[in-house]
Order: structure tokens, then sequence, then C-alpha cells
């Protein structure tokens, strides 16, 4: 890619495409680890955000500077060889997962929000996912860049309208530990990390330019922190915005009927880019291991996850995604505390 800004711009759209998945553009996970404590949801927000910009730049540059082609090299990097082994099979497990729980969420904005099956959405996914994976990298690149500056948009309007100074005063649902807000802060930036380094070690490898890298991590993370924001004063003044499946919906339909269903698509289409990444890393694993066709590992992958994304999608969403940030922290904390290898020589 010639044009540096250009990439920075498409790496930082991936980036946010790969972590704005069922849950976030939803805003069923915004409820779970920031909205729910009310103002203190906001700090946790600041705080995920500057781990987005700062670990999700470093992942980028670690992985060009190693050469790795998929997360499996960038985990030995960090880990060592023997525990890094065992990082990347828990990794590939919870990829699979939490495709799982995209394509259930793809699902559940059919049903909840069109009266259409889970199971009509769910298949429609899958088998979306296969025809965009035939263009490999440039199908990637080319959704995320669609649907991610949609979303910024929307997410904005949302947020001017909702905006209310109560959102300063508001009391947390759910009473507990006085800290439990800045444990689902780290415990949500980790898990997204680790997630996120199935796209992003792989894609660092396609970009030239470090300093295409290092921006398009500093756009990614500041992106994902002002989406973060905006959707959580928009939530916070949707009334009883824990009990929905699909909350960022029930504010749109408040708020601008007319553009209702141009807003159902967009959170669709932020569901689907999850899903294209997290296939993206596995594939890219599965090349260095098994010599099979890219669309037999494809479809494999997308049977498996179907078959789990029958479960209840917010029920995967309250169990798994706070049990795997917990299990993240390890690799933010080797990742914080890893310091850059020295760039290769080009001349």
């Amino acid at each position: 890619m010639k044009n540096s800004f250009t990439a920075a711009v498409q790496v930082g759209a991936v980036y946010v495409g790969t972590i704005v998945g069922a849950g976030f553009a939803t805003g069923r996970e915004i409820v779970e680890f920031f909205t729910r404590f009310g103002m203190l949801g906001m700090l946790g927000i600041l705080l995920a955000g500057c781990l987005f910009i700062w670990l999700g730049m470093k992942i980028l540059i670690i992985s060009r500077r190693i050469g790795a082609n998929s997360y499996k090299e960038f985990n030995l990097f960090l880990f060592g060889s023997k525990l890094g082994s065992i990082i990347n099979v828990f990794m590939f497990v919870v990829l699979l997962a939490v495709t799982a729980v995209m394509i259930s969420g793809a699902g559940a904005v059919f049903q909840e929000q069109l009266n259409v099956s889970k199971q009509v959405g769910m298949i429609a996914t899958v088998l979306l996912a296969l025809l965009v994976m035939k263009f490999g990298v440039k199908g990637l690149l080319g959704v995320n860049m669609l649907v991610v500056p949609v979303l910024i948009l929307f997410s904005i309007i949302l947020a001017v309208n909702s905006f209310s100074f109560t959102i300063f005063t508001a009391e947390p649902v759910h009473e507990g530990n006085p800290l439990s807000w800045l444990l689902a802060a780290v415990s949500y930036a980790s898990f997204n990390l680790a997630m996120a380094q199935a796209v992003l070690v792989p894609l660092a490898k396609e970009i030239e330019d470090e300093k295409a890298l290092k921006l398009g991590g500093w756009l990614g993370g500041g992106v994902l922190a002002a989406i973060l924001l905006s959707s959580h004063i928009a939530l916070s003044g949707l009334p009883g915005f824990i009990d929905f499946d699909i909350p960022m919906g029930q504010v749109m339909k408040g708020a601008f009927s007319a553009l209702f269903y141009i807003y159902i698509l967009v959170i669709y289409g932020e569901i689907f880019t999850s899903v294209i990444g997290n296939l993206f890393g596995i594939e890219r694993l599965a090349a260095q291991v098994l010599k099979v066709p890219k669309l037999l590992t494809v479809a494999a992958v997308l049977a498996v996850c179907f078959v789990f994304s029958q479960y209840e999608y917010s029920s995967l969403i309250s169990f798994l995604y706070p049990l795997f940030g917990y299990m993240s922290l390890g690799f933010m904390v080797l990742l914080i505390g890893r310091k850059f290898p020295e760039a290769p020589d080009r001349g």
C-alpha cells in the first residue's frame, strides 16, 4: 500500500471492525462492562480507550518486526515456546467460541429487531462469510471500510440526540465491589486485545510502512474509545437498558424511527466484520498447520460455530466474555512489559 495515510486508515478500520462485534455494536457488551456502573462506567471507557490505543499499536509494531504470519508466532514471542503453545490452543478455542457468539448475535438481530427467524439470520451470515472469505485480505479491508464510517456517524448522532447531564449522576444498576468498574474495564480491554491479535498480527505483515501501522493503531484505538463513549451516553438514557439483547436498536427506534432499519443494517454489518476478522485469523493459523483449501477450512469452522451459536445470545455474552476477559489479563500484562524488538535492517 503506497499511501501511508490510506494504509493507516485501513488498518484503523480493520482494528475497529474486529472489536466492534456482536456485543459492542448491539450495545449489550457496553451495558455489561460499562453502562451498568453509571458514572464510573465513563472512567472505565477512558481507561479502556487508552489501552486500546497504546497496546493495539504495540501489537502491530511487534508483529511487523518479528515477521509473524499469525498469532501463533506472536504468542510464542510473548510467552515463550512452552507456555506460548498452550496459549495458542486456548486462543483457537476462544476464537471459535467468540465467532459462535457473533453468529448468534446476527440471529438475535433478525429475531428481536426484524421479527425474522433467528436461524434465517445465522444461515445468511454463514453463507455471506463464505463469499467474502474468497477474497482474503481485500475482502477483510473492503467490508470494514464500508461499515465502520457509517457506524461512527450513527454513534455520534445518537450520542448528541440522547445526551443528558443525568449521565454524570446516574446510579449503578448493580451494587458490588467499589472497584468492579475498574476490573471490568481492564478485563474488557485485555480480552478484546487478545482477540484482536488474530487479525492485527497477519494484517501487520501486509503493511510495509511502520509509520502507517503506528498511526493505524492510534486511529483505531481512538475511534473505539469515541464509539464506546458515545454509545454509553446513548444507552444511559434508555429506561431498562439492562433487559434488552439489542439495546442500541431500542435507542435508535426511539430517537430516529425513520432510520431504524438502516441502523439495524449497520449493527449487522459490524457483527459481520467481527465474524470475518476471526475467520481470517483462524484461516491464517490453519494454513501453517493444514494443507487444505482455504474455503474448506472456513466452511468447517463456520459449521462448528453454527452448532454452538444455538445457545441464547445474551447468555453467551454474559458468561463467556467476562471469563475470557479475566483469562486474557496475563496476555495484557506481558504485552505491557515486553520491549519492542529491534526494527529489521531495510538496508
